[in-house]
Parts: structure tokens; sequence; C-alpha cells
């Protein structure tokens, strides 16, 4: 979501909330039909991993040309890698896309979501990312080379309206605002869905100040204010039924236009879960779906799984929080917080496991010393479905070691997974993976290591699940090998700041 306008809009709750009684959510959310089966298990292939194909501010003119072109161009890069599935950008035409590379709108201030980059709007008719054409050419690309295909979906909010209307405001009060959506450019094509005042609870005035309001907001907040309606634009109402059966009808267009696999939901924190579990049902199927609701507490992300009844996975956002620690400490941190950690842990069938993301790569909540642990620690375990930055894979220049993880974890991250509380210090973390028991095939499970100390080499006696083997270091961290007893034990070492995955050879 835009960070920014983000917090804009928590300091705008403040002053909204006061203004009307908020309209409960169903009860009978807390515990919904039963819905598709395991979101993650027939998602991915085994050991998949998933790659957000962009970042903020990706460049507009690239030397492939757009940057549906870009991703298309390196679709075949994508696969050799070991990725499973691509992420890709909101693809729907925003409210200002030919302003300055830094401004131009990054498909979340969404105006037209029916314009893929087809209609002359807005000062264009390709959106940030590209046309339609362009887009639809690098999702076939990508499916050939077997890669699933997940859209962006941004369903809270439209921005940019073409026309104001007088509207009249909860406490009587009455304002021009901007919610008269026309489309000028597109005009009926697709849909004759024509948005006014009346299919929202909301407008934002501006930046900082506030939102006009004329209908109740959806849902009181709650999980501590982490979850609530007016967040930014124009608040779709979703209490009332036209723009649910909109919204799904829209779902189901985008799904064939672009023969997605599954999807990305934008802030799914802010709109109403009622209407979202109706749109997983009827839109989403049996396709994969992971939805950014901005939780830091594991218990808000459980609570949430149970709202929606397991329909949708979630970013580990609590994980995350740990690696931005780790991080931040660089080399002080206590890495026994890494044992049983974050939502992962907890609920590794809905769980979205990642390091960083558009989002918090342009904000404070980055992780920038010591990446490759985290990197190593959400590709190797056993539970959750870890997701790559584009921009840490080829920005950043860490894609070498990370294709080397993915590798790893096509082999040899099978298994159960083992945490070693009794040997973990403040800077060395170990767990393993037991193999699946299919040695034909090299699956012959692992034990990972991870030291965030600045000063030196750091060996642990461990009993690991491999009795009198011989084990090799497979990232080429660290030479020599390792050797085990019948009982399994064996003295495994690491660098400092470093990672080391011992394989039996």
């Amino acid at each position: 979501m835009l960070t920014s306008l983000r917090g804009n809009a928590r300091a705008a709750l403040a002053l909204t909330l006061g203004l009307a009684a908020c309209a409960k959510e169903d009860a009978t959310l807390r515990a919904p039909e039963p819905a598709s089966p395991s979101v993650s298990a027939s998602a991915t292939a085994l050991n998949g991993v998933m790659l957000q194909g962009f970042y903020w501010n990706t460049p507009i003119n690239n030397p492939q040309g757009t940057w549906w072109q870009v991703l298309n161009s390196q679709a075949a890069d994508f696969a050799a890698a070991g990725f499973t599935a691509v992420w890709l950008p909101p693809a729907y035409k925003g409210w200002n896309p030919t302003q300055t590379p830094a401004a131009m709108d990054q498909g979340y201030g969404v105006y037209d979501r029916y314009d893929l980059g087809e209609f002359n709007q807005k000062g264009s008719v390709a959106t940030r990312y590209g046309t339609l054409g362009q887009l639809q050419a690098c999702i076939a690309t990508l499916h050939d080379k077997k890669l699933q295909v997940y859209e962006d979906v941004v369903m809270n909010h439209l921005t940019g309206a073409d026309a104001a209307e007088t509207v009249t405001m909860l406490d009587g009060t009455s304002h021009s605002v901007y919610t008269k959506f026309t489309y000028p450019g597109r005009g009926t094509t697709y849909s004759n869905y024509a948005w006014q005042w009346y299919n929202f609870n909301g407008a934002q005035q501006a930046p900082n100040n506030g939102f006009y309001q004329w209908h109740a907001w959806d849902f009181a907040a709650y999980n501590n204010n982490a979850a609530y309606d007016a967040l930014l634009g124009s608040e779709i109402r979703y209490s009332d039924v036209n723009q649910v059966n909109e919204t799904i009808r829209w779902g189901n267009w985008l799904t064939t236009k672009l023969n997605l696999d599954g999807y990305r939901v934008d802030a799914a924190g802010h709109i109403q879960t009622a209407f979202l579990n109706q749109w997983f049902d009827q839109v989403k199927g049996s396709r994969f779906a992971v939805s950014e609701a901005w939780f830091n507490q594991v218990s808000y992300l459980t609570d949430y799984v149970a709202r929606t009844g397991g329909r949708t996975s979630l970013f580990d956002f609590p994980l995350h929080n740990l690696f931005v620690a780790m991080s931040a400490g660089n080399g002080s941190w206590d890495m026994q917080g890494l044992k049983n950690a974050g939502f992962t842990n907890a609920d590794g069938v809905h769980s979205v496991s990642f390091v960083d993301n558009h989002d918090t790569d342009k904000s404070t909540s980055t992780v920038v010393n010591l990446k490759m642990l985290a990197y190593a620690y959400i590709l190797l375990r056993e539970k959750g479905y870890p997701c790559v930055f584009y921009k840490d894979y080829y920005t950043y220049n860490l894609g070498a070691q990370i294709k080397t993880l993915m590798g790893i974890r096509q082999t040899s991250a099978l298994g159960a997974g083992a945490e070693y509380p009794s040997a973990d210090t403040p800077d060395y973390y170990a767990y393993s993976r037991a193999g699946d028991g299919t040695t034909a095939a090299g699956h012959k499970g692992l034990m990972l290591v991870l030291n965030d100390s600045n000063a030196s080499i750091t060996t642990k006696q461990l009993t690991s699940p491999f009795k009198n083997a011989t084990l090799t270091d497979k990232t080429g961290n660290y030479p020599g090998t390792v050797t085990t007893n019948g009982s399994g034990m064996g003295t495994f070492p690491v660098k400092a700041r470093s990672w080391s995955v011992w394989v039996v050879n």
C-alpha cells in the first residue's frame, strides 16, 4: 500500500471515527462457512517460491522497454532460478500516470479498474507499467515458463474522479467532493457501472486533512485499530450490495482477461471482511490469494484467518519485524528470537514469509544488515510460502546467493523441521530439516546455522538428524566438511555475519 498515504490515513482515522457510529461486521464472520481447501497446498509446486516482480518507483523507461517488457525478458531467468510464481503490480490505470517518474502513480491510486493500458485516460494509454498488449504478452511468457501469475488487486478505494458532486455529510454540512467517475476515454466498454458519491462512504479531503463522510464506515476498527475502514481516496461502500456485485464481476473479468493463477489483495485490513469472503468464494475459488493485512501481532493475523475462514494467506509482518530488529542490532540482537518465530510458525499453511517488499523498502522498516541470514531462514523452513523481493534479487545484487538457497530448498529443504534451543546463543541459531526419505532424489535434509556476530567463527555441537554422515556447506560459505557419529552428533561451524547450510554428501 502507499506507505505515506497510509500514515496520513491513520491520522485521519482519529478525526473521523467520532463522526458517526460504525456499522459492526456481521458476527457470523467469526465462524464463517467452510471455504476452499488449504490455500497454499494447492497453490504452488513442492517448495515453491514467489517473486514480487516489482518495487516502488520501478523505471518507466528501460533498455527492454516498459516494465511489462522487462518482466517478459526475464521470465526464463525467473524459472531457471527456481521461482514458481510472480506477483505483478496493479495493472490498471492510476489517477496520474503521466507525472514525473518519482510521482507517477504506482497503480495503488487506482482510477479505472477496467483500463489495463488500453484507453487514453489521464493523459496516457499505457499505465505506469505499459500497455494491455505488453501485459498479456508478459503473462503468456511467464506461463510458458511454467510460472504462476498473481495480480495485485486494489479494492478498497478509487482516486482521481472526473467530476465533483455536492454531498451532505453526516454532520449536516454540504461539501463539493470529487466522487463522480465517468471514464471519458473508456466509456461503457467492459462495464457501464457509474460510480458516484452514493457508492462510497466518504472521501479523503486531502493528505493529512481527514475525510468527508456521508455514510457509516463498513465496519468498526478492531485489532487495536490495526484494521479500520477509512484509508485513502474515495472509500468504496461494500455494505451496499451494488458495489459488492460490481467488484465481483470485475474480479471475474480481470481473471479471465489476464488468465490469472492468483491474487495479492491490497489493504485487506481496510476492507469489509464479509465482502472479501464473497469475493474469494465467487472469484478466487481454488486459486491462490495472499492478503496484505498489515498486522504486527501474530494473534491479529490468526484472528483474521478465522474471520476469513482460511480463504486467504497472509503476509508475515511479525516475522519481518524480527528481521528488522536483527538488522538494527547488526550483531548485537539475540538470535534466539528466531526460534519458532512469527505467523509462519503459528500457521504455516496461511503464511507468506518475506524479508522486504515495495512498502518496507522505502520506509524505516527495512532490513539493511544481515539480509541473507533472513533469506536463508525463510527459504529453508518447513513452514510458510516464501516471497523474494525483486529489488533484493536484482538491484541489491543478492540474486546469486538467493538462487543458491533456492536450489538447496528444492533438493534438501524437505522433511520435518527442528529447532535447537539448548544450543542457540545470542549469536548462533540452528535449525534442521530431516529429509523425506527419498535419498535417491537427493532429499536428505539439511542443517542451517546462522551467525550475526561481527567478531568470529562460531561452532556448536549439535545432534543432527544425520547419523554417521559427512556433510558439506552447500552455500560455499564455509570450507571443509562436518562428520557426525552414530547419534548424529557433529560440530557445525559458521563464519561471522554468515550462514551455512550443511547437507549430507
